[in-house]
């Protein structure tokens, strides 16, 4: 287990290297070509009426910082791997070329959803600030489409478990297994689902970074707890990326991740819960609201708000939904919700550690 902690670590090193390096040019592009909204604020929002509040809060953030951070993750990603195939190449008994990690077993899988994710956040971010959608200032792909992309992706990929690897249960903190049959497709869909919902935790300078950050950092730990070394290292190599853009992203922020980053870590995290389950005799999925209590929370406010204005005649449960709107428009200064946030964040993965090696 020793020499994996130090391929983990050498891992998450390189890719923080790499996305430190790809930073400035990635910035200078973003810059020179003005990839940001043209407008601030939203149009409209989730269960009626306008956002003037949220709008109010925003107007000076929205525009002349450019979105498509998240290229900064998955590029890391990409130069480190291509970094890895030329060690492999050139000095194949190196610790370089011992960090390969791209396995059939393991980590396929989630590459794929995480670089099919990038791929589809870039277009929708791309259109949203070249004003190519139906809305001038909510450009972009629309949710349906986003949705519709991410459940066909979903179908897919809980047809592989089922079919493919004979997954058809899942665990119950190691304890039993709740059988599910032909039916854990559709669960798998339902938990990918609500696990992109969970990407408009993206509100704040540093806060998704930062959350899920820790996030991937709990199942880097959790992964290698349960002898799923590539796993392990692809997660790690996941957390050297965020290391590399919290470092741009924190207040004030040189750019925002949005939907090109959002959506390659949310795909890539579902996946990486249900293959740390029952699949390997894990606690993966058990584990995931506790490690990802914060997206729970996020997911939850902005359900409450949404309900509570079609049932209740327009009347609101918070100021503004998700949760960490509410806090800012109560008057909180931004870095002091993302702070809290990272605290939390690192208590409920340390949870989550710990439970997995008490259950091991």
């Amino acid at each position: 287990m020793e020499y994996a902690i130090i391929k983990i670590l050498a891992l998450a090193t390189l890719t923080f290297t790499a996305s430190m390096a790809v930073t400035p040019f990635v910035t200078h592009f973003l810059y020179q070509h003005k990839m940001w909204k043209k407008k601030a604020g939203k149009e409209g929002g989730y269960g009626g009426g306008g956002t003037p509040l949220f709008n109010a809060l925003h107007q000076d953030t929205d525009t002349g910082t450019p979105r498509m951070g998240g290229v900064v993750i998955w590029l890391g990603l990409l130069i480190a791997l291509g970094t890895i195939i030329l060690g492999q190449a050139m000095a194949p008994e190196s610790l370089l070329a011992d960090l390969a990690f791209i396995s059939r077993s393991q980590t396929w899988i989630p590459l794929t959803a995480f670089f099919i994710g990038a791929f589809v956040g870039f277009i929708d971010d791309y259109s949203i600030v070249k004003g190519t959608g139906s809305h001038f200032a909510d450009a972009g792909l629309s949710l349906k489409t986003r949705l519709a992309i991410v459940l066909t992706l979903a179908a897919g990929i809980g047809w592989w478990f089922y079919a493919k690897l004979g997954v058809s249960a899942i665990s119950f903190f190691g304890i039993t297994t709740i059988p599910l049959g032909v039916g854990f497709i559709a669960f798998f869909m339902l938990v990918v689902a609500a696990v992109y919902a969970s990407g408009i935790i993206d509100g704040i300078d540093g806060l998704s970074g930062g959350v899920f950050l820790f996030i991937f950092a709990a199942y880097t730990g959790i992964a290698l707890i349960q002898g799923q070394t590539d796993i392990a290292m692809f997660c790690a190599a996941i957390v050297g990326g965020l290391l590399a853009f919290l470092w741009f992203n924190i207040p004030p922020a040189r750019f925002y991740m949005t939907e090109t980053g959002i959506m390659a870590l949310t795909l890539a995290l579902a996946t990486v819960a249900f293959l740390t389950d029952e699949l390997v005799g894990g606690v993966g999925i058990s584990l995931l609201p506790i490690i990802g209590g914060l997206l729970v929370v996020t997911v939850a406010s902005n359900v409450i708000q949404v309900l509570s204005k079609k049932l209740r005649g327009g009347k609101k449960v918070f100021l503004i939904a998700p949760l960490h709107h509410h806090f800012e428009a109560l008057g909180w200064s931004r870095p002091k919700i993302v702070m809290r946030y990272w605290i939390i964040g690192f208590v409920l993965a340390s949870l989550g550690i710990l439970i997995a090696l008490v259950l091991r």
